[in-house]
């Protein structure tokens, strides 16, 4: 699948936003998802429980279909 990478590279920019904090005097930003997000998530059924020691979760079959086809809806041309 070909895909538009600088619309991919935007979006990972506006979710980085959404984790600043400051941090002594520079803006910081964690590299992983807002836990409100993976907590919802998890709620609509599209993954595993993400409260884990897990650096990963699991897709359900439903959040695997859905994740592709908001990828495929933002991202391919």
């Amino acid at each position: 699948m070909e895909y538009d990478e600088t619309k991919v590279d935007d979006v990972v920019l506006a979710l980085l936003f959404i984790n600043f904090f400051a941090d002594g005097g520079v803006t910081r930003a964690w590299k992983s998802f807002p836990w409100d997000s993976m907590d919802r998530l998890y709620e609509k059924g599209y993954l595993g429980d993400p409260k884990s020691k897990a650096k990963s979760v699991i897709m359900t079959e439903e959040g695997t279909a859905a994740a592709e086809a908001m990828f495929t809806r933002l991202f391919v041309d």
